[in-house]
């Protein structure tokens, strides 16, 4: 697997993690007791942290990409070993 497959993968690792650890410890502002300013929805985040979210991104996305790569070097599931998939030549 050359370099740019690598980080190609990895990237999508990351954003579909971030996706994942988005709304992890976020509290609208009835659960914090602030008050809404005018024209903020409800359902709208009081204590969002960009910082927190790409760290655990991160985190999640190297650890499934470390998978993903031991695996495509070990090879331990590959697709023929998936019910219903049978290469047709």
């Amino acid at each position: 697997m050359n370099w740019y497959a690598i980080f190609a993968i990895y990237a999508l690792f990351w954003v579909i993690s971030a996706f994942i650890v988005l709304p992890f410890g976020i509290r609208t502002p009835d659960e914090t007791g602030e008050v809404l300013r005018e024209g903020q929805a409800d359902s709208a985040p009081s204590n969002f942290r960009p910082g927190v979210v790409a760290l655990r991104a991160t985190i999640l996305s190297a650890v499934l990409f470390g998978l993903y790569y031991a695996n495509y070097v070990e090879g331990w599931l590959t697709l023929e070993q998936l019910p219903g998939y049978s290469r047709s030549y």
